[in-house]
């Protein structure tokens, strides 16, 4: 198997997995109507996903160096296919509440794969690779919206989205099935023998570079998946915007974390990576405060589009520096920040609409700046641990 047919199954499949995450915040309106979903449910069942997570990221984290990648990629996107599925023809909460768990576990146990695979087919072009794969999830994102309001158009009905999206997913297992299965292996016999072992996350927790890295993905996925699960709800039920207004203005955040993704590779040449995240970490903290300050949408939508461009190229960054520090290590420091962002998933999304329970949604959405303000200082503080590990490596 080539390296391109590789790169491109995991890029198809990261733009996939972009749709399917951001297409939930999206469709929950007319879920909660669909379902008799009330606040607390909404942000149980993002619980849930982000419970899922944590369970997929320790899995995979541990055990998915055992297996050969492209084959377990194959299997994990026809399970998610069919679990779309499955909750496309759900009558009541409760299954959707169980469907999200089990997506969770599948979809992390996909990054794990991905960014292991992304990391050791491009480690001379490490960063710029990553930031492409997470740009392709951005791209997912982007779209998903005007997916979703194309579908409306012939049928206002959620269960659609979730129909059709399957399918896609369908034919990219095909045809990452095909390419694990053709032409020479990943990794040779030699390599493979070495590296299909369980991993463990005891000799990475204990160092507090990585312990920074965590606690900045907490922050990460409060900002990201809280703005991206709830504002359309808040501009629709918060502040009486409508659908199809909702859903363009939050369009602006997923075209900046598109944007960001895109071009903060080529920022690189001129800066360094410890430098760039600072930066991309400031812009995202005034966008953040920008989107709840504001009533007004051309406003709003730049906001939005100041958090997604100073959000976007934070994670690959983080991830890449990370993997930078201890390359051998890959699968359990991805499995690390896709459990410290899914906590912080959990934060936001359950705690948003806990406060929304006893707090107007305007107010309880005061929990995105606050995630931003977190993300901002634990990134100031990872980003001196790793401009240390550099100066360390040029002595």
């Amino acid at each position: 198997m080539d390296r391109r047919a590789a790169t491109s199954v995991i890029f198809a499949g990261f733009f996939f997995l972009g749709m399917v995450f951001i297409l939930w915040g999206i469709l929950l309106p007319d879920l909660a109507k669909s379902l008799a979903m009330s606040e607390v449910i909404s942000g149980a069942f993002f619980t849930l996903i982000s419970v899922g997570m944590i369970l997929g990221a320790i899995l995979g984290g541990k055990y998915a160096q055992k297996f050969d990648f492209m084959s377990l990629f194959a299997i994990l996107l026809v399970c998610v296919m069919g679990l779309l599925i499955a909750i496309s023809f759900v009558q009541h909460w409760i299954w959707l509440l169980i469907g999200a768990l089990v997506l969770g576990i599948f979809s992390s146990s996909l990054f794990t794969i991905g960014h292991t695979v992304i990391a050791r087919l491009h480690a001379d072009r490490r960063s710029a690779m990553m930031g492409f794969m997470d740009f392709m999830f951005s791209l997912g994102t982007l779209a998903a919206p005007f997916f979703v309001s194309a579908l409306y158009l012939i049928e206002h009905d959620w269960r659609w989205p979730l129909r059709i999206l399957a399918l896609g997913l369908l034919a990219l297992a095909v045809y990452t099935w095909r390419v694990a299965h053709q032409g020479k292996k990943l990794i040779t016999s030699e390599e493979a023998t070495q590296n299909r072992k369980s991993l463990a996350y005891g000799d990475i927790i204990r160092r507090p570079v990585f312990i920074f890295l965590a606690l900045a993905a907490f922050g990460y996925g409060m900002v990201e998946f809280g703005n991206a699960n709830w504002f359309v709800s808040y501009a629709q039920n918060g502040l009486g915007f409508d659908g199809e207004q909702s859903r363009l203005v939050f369009a602006f955040f997923t075209a900046g974390m598109v944007v960001s993704r895109l071009v903060f590779a080529l920022l690189l040449r001129w800066l360094s990576s410890h430098r760039l995240m600072l930066i991309l970490a400031t812009i995202m903290v005034v966008g953040s405060f920008m989107v709840k300050l504001t009533v007004d949408p051309v406003v709003m939508s730049w906001g939005n589009f100041m958090l997604g461009l100073g959000l976007g190229g934070i994670f690959p960054l983080m991830l890449s520096a990370a993997m930078d520090v201890d390359s051998d290590k890959g699968p359990v420091i991805s499995g690390l920040c896709v459990i410290g962002s899914s906590i912080g998933v959990q934060v936001a999304s359950f705690g948003t609409g806990l406060w929304a329970h006893f707090a107007p949604l305007t107010t309880a959405f005061w929990m995105i700046p606050i995630g931003g303000a977190w993300l901002w200082v634990m990134i100031w503080g990872y980003s001196r641990f790793i401009k240390r590990h550099i100066a360390n490596q040029n002595n």
